[in-house]
């Protein structure tokens, strides 16, 4: 078996683990949490008959001990089955199925965004060190990171919105307007607009951040010294020695960001009423949809496990100095 067999192997073994731990934690605090989706369902009925009340949660299997319903939760995922929403009597793999496109049309154009322009401006800062535009970018940068995604989302509505009138405020498309296939896809980008503006500009900040510190870091190590030494021109010491190795913090930080993603985009979907997961998630938490909720978090940390087992690999092809054997 080779090493890199044994490195994925390994890789796997640990991502299990994880996986198993984060389905644990996330059913011991939904289920610790006071109140259930009977109070949400009584209470949307206008009726607080302990007896009906106890009645549904035995239908719903609420009545037992918690170890049992955490038996019988995974007992399900192991059979691929997330369970039915206690609210809507749906299958919670249909519904986060129906939402997951929307979802990605907002984030993977936000993460490219963010990435390209972030590692482009961190760039530019870096190679002009302690310049006005070094100063004018970091300036930005921090503005940026800084702002919360609510309030900057809310800012844009305004100005776009509000008062100059060129985009759309809210959700996916125009209602009530019959339009040809191609104008219903330029609706669709007029209305992703703001919120892949909104949840960009955060994410540009980071990626700009890190780097901008990640070039000055590699910057002054021994190998960049040794390469200008040989007399190698500026623009093939920076991209081929200084980017390439700058990058690497940056990849991984994209990576943990792909599955983070989820709570950013549950404030900036609630902002522009956009029908993600987000949206899903939101609506779950306030109806107490406990089945809903598992399967979202079982899914994102499912989704996190497998994008960083890929950066881990990624990160061997980028550095040849990753011991495959686990040592660095």
């Amino acid at each position: 078996m080779t090493s890199r067999s044994r490195y994925l192997l390994r890789r796997l073994w640990q991502s299990l683990v994880t996986i198993a731990l984060v389905v644990a934690v996330n059913f011991a605090l939904l289920h610790l949490a006071p109140g259930d989706v009977v109070d949400v369902l009584a209470g949307e009925a206008g009726s607080a008959d302990p007896e009906a009340q106890a009645a549904l949660r035995a239908s719903l299997g609420l009545d037992k001990p918690i170890w049992t319903q955490f038996a019988i939760y995974v007992g399900k995922l192991l059979s691929f089955d997330m369970g039915v929403s206690l609210q809507s009597q749906q299958s919670v793999a249909e519904l986060i199925f129906d939402r997951l496109p929307a979802t990605l049309l907002l984030m993977l154009p936000s993460l490219a965004i963010a990435f390209l322009v972030g590692v482009g401006l961190g760039t530019w800062s870096a190679m002009r060190v302690n310049s006005f535009v070094d100063a004018l970018i970091s300036v930005l940068a921090l503005t940026a990171y800084a702002m919360p995604l609510f309030w900057l989302g809310l800012m844009l509505i305004v100005l776009f919105t509000l008062q100059l009138g060129i985009l759309p405020g809210g959700g996916m498309g125009t209602i009530g307007v019959e339009m040809s296939m191609f104008e219903a896809a330029l609706d669709l980008l007029r209305h992703m607009v703001l919120p892949v503006l909104t949840l960009s500009l955060f994410y540009m900040a980071v990626y700009t951040r890190l780097m901008r510190a990640s070039m000055l870091e590699v910057a002054s190590m021994s190998f960049v010294r040794t390469a200008r030494a040989k007399g190698l021109g500026e623009g093939r010491v920076i991209w081929r020695h200084i980017v390439r190795n700058a990058l690497l913090p940056v990849v991984t930080m994209l990576g943990l960001h792909i599955g983070a993603i989820l709570g950013g985009a549950v404030v900036v979907e609630a902002v522009f009423t956009w029908p993600g997961l987000g949206s899903l998630a939101f609506e779950a938490v306030f109806r107490r949809d406990n089945t809903v909720l598992l399967g979202l978090l079982f899914f994102c940390s499912l989704v996190v496990v497998i994008v960083n087992l890929a950066v881990d690999l990624l990160y061997t092809r980028l550095d040849p100095r990753v011991d495959l054997g686990g040592n660095r």
